[in-house]
């Protein structure tokens, strides 16, 4: 009897324990003791979970978008864009609300990993990563460019709100989102766009609509087999 007692207060310490642990990022899960990569639940406004992919090397990163495979549609509306979509096993954005509601009281720093079709592996990496409130269009602000091989195609992206096919803000005449089929912080238009069309290696027949990374392969129809963007708090 005494033992079933003691085993029933351990199972509801355990429990109390893992409704109050809320991770606001892979950081915290990280620093909680998991340290194997995978699919976690994180609560980026303090509420409801979020399942997110954790990288768990360098004291854990937080993926916000990724593709690999062409399985997942990136041509989405902005509503789409502003919560998120996708498989958290395989491609996926995690949202840009999600996003505000990460970097908006922490300071975080942003690495890009590139693989072409050749297996060549290069990364780019920026000191200070946030996304501003809808209210202000979920404006881009990063800085602080190391290079890892890729270059560096954000740099006409900082400042940027992000622009779908059905909100159009971008500083070009047209809907950049419409014209690269993509959903990005466009300007006019770009230098990158990883949520543009899976091309498989190919070079497409439409200028640019590819999911293209320019300054690593300084072409704008060459799309990479994988492109991943996580952030990691900068402590």
């Amino acid at each position: 009897m005494a033992l079933m007692l003691f085993l029933a207060a351990l199972l509801s310490v355990v429990l109390v324990s893992d409704c109050t642990f809320k991770p606001s990022d892979c950081s915290d899960i990280y620093n909680s003791g998991e340290t194997d990569s995978g699919i976690y639940s994180i609560y980026p406004a303090g509420d409801n979970p979020v399942w997110v992919y954790c990288h768990m090397f360098d004291e854990g990163w937080t993926v916000i978008q990724r593709r690999m495979d062409g399985s997942v549609n990136f041509y989405r509306r902005w509503n789409q864009y502003k919560r998120g979509f996708g498989n958290v096993e395989g491609e996926y954005w995690l949202g840009l609300e999600n996003m505000y509601q990460l970097t908006r009281n922490r300071k975080y720093m942003l690495r890009v990993d590139l693989e072409d079709f050749k297996g060549r592996k290069d990364w780019a990496l920026y000191s200070s990563f946030s996304v501003g409130p809808e209210s202000d269009g979920y404006k881009l602000q990063i800085s602080g460019f190391t290079n890892g091989g890729a270059g560096d195609s954000l740099f006409r992206h900082n400042g940027m709100k992000f622009s779908t096919f059905d909100n159009d803000q971008d500083t070009h005449e047209n809907n950049c989102a419409k014209e690269y089929l993509g959903g990005f912080w466009y300007n006019s238009c770009y230098h990158t766009n990883p949520n543009g069309v899976y091309l498989w290696g190919e070079v497409s027949a439409i200028f640019g609509i590819g999911n293209v990374w320019f300054t690593w392969k300084n072409n704008y129809d060459v799309g990479m087999k994988s492109i991943s963007m996580k952030i990691r708090r900068v402590s």
